[in-house]
């Protein structure tokens, strides 16, 4: 069984180590990885395939960024072209980006069966790009892959029940997986002179937030009021726009910590000691949660409402006022429910993918 693996993005590159290397240990099972470059620097791709131990990927198609339609056309003709030179009898995509649409929607032209890692996530908000990209996907692919109860009933209720699985989260492996070495290799915490649980980290970087200017001085606004010391990596999107609108200034607070994109096992380290993580970022609420940190989101809704209703997550916006009355009501839960599988989701999709195929 050939299976193309179409990546492009940091969280699609922690998704899929663990699924390529449970592929490894099936001779039967040859993967293609396919890396579109939609995040091209190096402290968004390429530190994360040296760290994670991701096969070199057979194809780089250098995209780059430029608006949705472009890049995702220059993507649609790329990935054709390498269906058409390997024929898969699967090809494998993951998530929300322009890579996870532009992969399913050119196999689906191809006639190529699709797989859809974590399937059926809803925001309800058709104006993010990642919500058209997730819609689209769901409804041409094959097999798809619940990382939730949520994600399925989602589904359901958009008439899709053949192919469904809920399987848990593969990012719930990852942790599992790659905490113990980033808790013993990272010196991050050290070296950025922080104390564990004394501090907060941010990540900002969907459109809704870097394209309003008012949203992101707003939120620069508050991470300057914070009764602890903010860690925020600088993603390559945020950082021009703050160069954009002007608000380098806003920068100059001794309370921020400004970073650069952090690699992995960084990563994990400063959002698992982290007292409070404030973040947009789908994959980041998921780890804080699987990580026991309260998590503040900084929009008006979340696809991980299972994290809400446990009380871990707390919903805010680019509003300064909320954004520091959730500061203050912050805390750790009693309960952790096991939201997001126990960790096997690898081996149950290389099990249904291999045994249906």
């Amino acid at each position: 069984m050939k299976v193309l693996t179409v990546i492009g993005a940091r969280p699609q590159f922690i998704k899929a180590c663990m699924l390529s290397k449970a592929f490894e240990s099936l001779p039967a099972v040859k993967e293609v990885m396919v890396h579109t470059g939609q995040h091209y620097d190096d402290n968004m791709s390429k530190v994360f395939f040296e760290q994670l131990k991701l096969p070199k990927p057979d194809y780089y198609l250098g995209v780059g960024s430029d608006t949705h339609g472009i890049q995702t056309a220059k993507m649609l003709t790329e990935l054709e072209r390498v269906m058409l030179v390997e024929k898969p009898d699967i090809v494998l995509v993951y998530g929300d980006t322009n890579s996870t649409l532009a992969g399913a929607l050119a196999a689906a032209k191809l006639h190529i069966p699709v797989a859809h890692v974590e399937a059926g996530l809803r925001s309800f908000n058709k104006k993010m790009p990642e919500e058209i990209n997730r819609i689209l996907t769901d409804h041409l692919s094959e097999w798809l892959f619940c990382p939730s109860r949520t994600a399925l009933e989602n589904l359901k209720r958009e008439g899709i029940e053949k192919g469904v699985f809920e399987t848990g989260d593969i990012m719930y492996d990852a942790i599992q997986f790659y905490k113990p070495y980033a808790l013993q290799y990272s010196t991050i915490i050290p070296d950025l002179n922080l104390a564990s649980k004394n501090y907060y980290l941010a990540t900002v970087h969907r459109a809704e937030n870097t394209d309003d200017p008012e949203k992101l001085r707003a939120l620069l606004e508050a991470f300057h009021q914070m009764k602890h010391p903010v860690v925020f990596p600088m993603h390559p999107r945020t950082k021009h726009k703050i160069q954009q609108w002007k608000l380098n200034d806003l920068l100059l607070s001794e309370n921020i910590k400004l970073v650069e994109p952090l690699n992995y096992f960084d990563m994990i380290t400063v959002e698992s000691q982290a007292k409070v993580i404030l973040t947009d970022s789908g994959g980041v609420q998921k780890e804080a949660y699987m990580l026991g940190v309260p998590c503040i989101t900084l929009r008006e809704e979340t696809e991980w409402v299972e994290t809400v209703a446990a009380g871990w997550n707390q919903i805010t916006g680019a509003d300064a006022d909320r954004i520091m009355e959730a500061e203050k009501n912050s805390k750790l839960p009693s309960d952790r429910p096991e939201l997001f599988g126990d960790g096997s989701t690898s081996k149950q999709i290389m099990k249904i993918l291999t045994e249906t195929n």
